[in-house]
């Protein structure tokens, strides 16, 4: 057994560290970009998804910059943290982050109310991923 499996192991006995949207070290394990594709399908054919371990959900979103305040607040009801990217003074790329257990369900519900928060400001919804810190055997992208 390797140090880092022994280490592994003990902070999954104690429970590890709480992951957050800041958590470093996550890779994605699952990504939704095609709306055509279900959000079953793209959890069934993810290789380094961990189904009984929380992950980051990030969406992806396109905000007119008068809006990207609107959408925080609105979506800080429900525990989601907005962070946008450089105001170019045009459209601004922002991500919807929250901490969660995954699965098709939820995922579609989301998929589906962020989809419509975009539409309702004058944006785009442009997909979602999926983040967990790198596990046994976790190859991933870097989120």
């Amino acid at each position: 057994m390797s140090f880092f499996d022994r280490v592994r192991d003990l902070l999954r006995k104690r429970g590890g560290p709480e992951l957050t949207p800041d958590t470093e070290g996550v890779v994605v394990v699952a990504e939704a970009f095609d709306v055509a594709e279900a959000d079953s399908t793209v959890l069934g054919r993810s290789q380094n998804w961990r189904e009984d371990e929380p992950a980051i959900l990030r969406h992806h979103l396109v905000l007119p910059p008068d809006r990207v305040t609107e959408a925080a607040s609105i979506l800080a009801q429900d525990g989601w943290e907005l962070r946008p990217g450089p105001d170019s003074g045009g459209p601004v790329r922002v991500h919807a982050l929250r901490v969660q257990k995954l699965d098709a369900l939820h995922c579609a519900q989301e998929r589906a109310r962020m989809a419509g928060l975009a539409q309702r400001l004058d944006g785009d919804w442009l997909g979602w991923d999926a983040l967990q810190p790198m596990g046994l055997g976790g190859s991933g992208r870097d989120g």
